[in-house]
């Protein structure tokens, strides 16, 4: 005999109840295998458990109470289909069981055909990501060598543009040195004169 507590039911004891109870309403059992159950994980007995129920948990739960019994139908209806299928099956055994169908009215040969397209496509996509895979090394690696023609086009920029610094400078000092040139030509033609002597000849002075 369980031994019988006093104390009030707690919230959680009552969420308890409720879920043992509707369950043994959907599996098709009954209210009191679901009191004996609750009584002996609460220590508490069958009887305070049914009359927790009866007095107030019930009330809680009325919209659950009809959604496991709906429940409960469903189930025995499936469980006589099936039976049916199986006595089906039992007095039709010559049946091809690859061309026997399903209830979506697939066969079993279906079946292996979608698998074999199946396994198809998953070898096109091994194939597909290897040779992605391929691809994306090979950008990889363009961009490496992009990056480092990037860098000696701007090391060659570099160098240019010293270059050509260098070649207007060069271009800047023969300037000068051509117009010194000229400039003592000049200098040099200013220094020369002529002149005439006492006896009509002309005569080249130097300053």
């Amino acid at each position: 005999m369980s031994p019988t507590r006093q104390d009030a039911w707690t919230q959680d004891e009552d969420l308890l109840l409720a879920e043992v109870v509707l369950r043994h309403i959907r599996e098709g059992g009954t209210q009191l295998q679901a009191f004996e159950e609750v009584g002996k994980r609460l220590t508490r007995t069958s009887a305070a458990c049914g009359f927790r129920w009866n007095s107030f948990v019930r009330k809680q739960y009325k919209s659950g109470i009809e959604l496991a019994k709906k429940q409960r139908k469903e189930l025995k209806k499936q469980t006589a289909a099936n039976s049916g299928e199986h006595l089906k099956e039992s007095v039709e055994p010559n049946v091809d069981p690859v061309q026997r169908k399903d209830e979506q009215g697939l066969t079993l040969a279906d079946v292996i055909r979608f698998l074999e397209e199946l396994q198809k496509k998953t070898g096109v996509t091994i194939k597909y990501e290897e040779e992605k895979k391929k691809y994306l090394e090979q950008i990889e690696e363009l961009e490496k060598k992009n990056d480092a023609l990037a860098v000696e086009n701007e090391r060659l920029s570099k160098n240019l543009k010293v270059m050509e610094e260098d070649y207007r400078s060069l271009l800047e000092i023969m300037e000068r040195a051509r117009k010194m040139v000229v400039l003592q030509d000049e200098d040099k033609q200013q220094k020369v004169t002529f002149q005439m002597d006492k006896n009509g000849n002309i005569e080249r002075v130097e300053k």
